[in-house]
């Protein structure tokens, strides 16, 4: 996944606001990502995703290309499987929430 690649598609907040949310605000819980425009508030899809940025960030790792989760470190399969996630119950994105395919 890209810097300008969105990681929480319902809020379209991009792995770089993550990043540099992490690196400024040093939230002391993974919930706390929330502040970062809503990251993780909607579908619940990203959740996983942000709490590895997160992980990786308070072990003072950088959080760029390490952080993956298999299959979801590429944004068109990560935009798929997120698809199918809505699909099969998961979660319930809000309105104006990148579309499921």
């Amino acid at each position: 996944m890209q810097l300008d690649d969105e990681v929480c598609l319902c809020f379209h907040v991009t792995k770089r606001k993550i990043q540099n949310f992490l690196r400024v605000e040093r939230p002391r819980r993974v919930a706390q990502l929330s502040d970062c425009f809503g990251a993780g508030t909607g579908c619940g899809w990203c959740r996983k995703y942000l709490a590895k940025m997160f992980e990786a960030a308070a072990k003072g790792s950088t959080v760029s290309a390490e952080v993956t989760l298999g299959e979801e470190a590429e944004a068109a399969d990560y935009a798929k499987s997120r698809s199918a996630y809505i699909k099969a119950g998961g979660g319930t994105p809000p309105p104006g929430a990148t579309p499921i395919e």
